[in-house]
């Protein structure tokens, strides 16, 4: 996945959410306006790669809002062109270091 494409869809305007996307969304109280924030920010950065998912390449993105909150948002581009938002969620500071990599893969 190339982060500059994706940001170049989101820019336009040309993207959508999943439902999975949208309940997860409400559910951390994520708004539209911070998805897009997060992924437009200069310091997102995909940090995990999922070129081999079953529905699609994908990756994992951590962005953070205009004030600061971390957002982890999984997204993939479609070959119509539109970037799909799987789901997106605020990352738990107790299950990562520095929002990027999982405690559990450096126990």
């Amino acid at each position: 996945m190339d982060i500059a494409a994706i940001k170049h869809l989101i820019a336009k305007g040309d993207y959508r959410l999943t439902f999975h996307a949208e309940v997860e969304r409400d559910a951390d109280a994520v708004t539209a306006e911070e998805i897009e924030e997060a992924l437009l920010s200069d310091n997102a950065e995909i940090i995990e790669d999922y070129p081999n998912d079953p529905r699609g390449p994908s990756c994992l993105i951590l962005g953070f809002t205009n004030t600061g909150a971390a957002i982890h948002i999984v997204c993939g581009v479609v070959d119509s062109g539109l970037a799909v938002i799987v789901t997106v969620y605020r990352p738990d500071p107790e299950e990562l270091v520095k929002w990027r990599i999982r405690k559990e893969r450096i126990s």
